[in-house]
């Protein structure tokens, strides 16, 4: 089983449970909200269809925003996680070790484990996003290792390898969580920095401290909102 994977699960277990309460898996919030994952992961699909300029009427000649779309793409990462512990605790399928385990085992993820970054053809990720939203509509029981394999094709396509998911994906993870401590569900929540989106300040402190743990990405990220008018 590969570690990456199985601390991303561990990470999202966590965060699920401070933000929506320990009943989360039932599909329903501790302020009774429903939770609906497939939607939220459809969804943040036609986010990442936005990242290209795919419309062929306006901004044809746009560049692909390569950056923003491998934000995307790790948010929806996040979701088929909470899916798949979703899934696996109400059926009693097993744990999050026990979903870690099967999904290192999946062709399409040794692929990313000693991938060289590059960006596939735009239609060709395209394709692959509407993949993953036919999976994320279809009505029947979830086929986790489909998604799953689709999901790490197109982290392949998008210029990513484990280990720079992995980066995203505590980083984002470190987000949400400080969103959620500075008002994000009540909506008091600044989003852009300075003009810049906090996604892209995130992505640039990760980035630009290699060494920095979880916990002092936090604190960077604590000193910048402070400065914050």
């Amino acid at each position: 089983m590969n570690n990456k994977i199985l601390l991303m699960f561990q990470l999202q277990n966590r965060l699920n449970n401070a933000t929506n309460g320990d009943k989360w898996t039932d599909g329903i919030t501790k302020n009774a909200k429903t939770i609906n994952w497939r939607r939220c992961i459809y969804m943040e699909c036609a986010e990442m269809v936005d990242s290209f300029a795919w419309k062929h009427w306006k901004s044809i000649t746009a560049e692909p925003d390569w950056q923003n779309h491998q934000i995307e793409v790790v948010d929806v990462w996040h979701f088929i996680m909470s899916l798949a512990i979703g899934d696996y605790t109400r059926n009693s399928k097993g744990s999050i070790e026990d979903i870690a385990a099967k999904i290192s085992t999946l062709e399409s993820f040794k692929k990313i484990e000693t991938a060289d970054i590059s960006f596939a053809n735009v239609e060709d990720v395209l394709e692959k996003i509407e993949n993953l939203i036919r999976l994320a509509i279809i009505k029947d029981a979830l086929n986790l290792e489909a998604m799953s394999s689709e999901f790490f094709d197109l982290v392949l396509m998008s210029g990513l390898n484990l280990e720079s998911l992995y980066r995203l994906y505590v980083g984002k993870n470190i987000l949400n969580q400080f969103r959620q401590d500075n008002g994000y569900k009540e909506g008091t929540y600044k989003k852009l920095w300075n003009g810049k989106e906090d996604n892209v300040v995130m992505k640039s402190i990760w980035e630009n401290h290699s060494d920095l743990t979880p916990e002092l990405l936090y604190s960077e990220l604590k000193k910048v909102y402070s400065t914050l008018s």
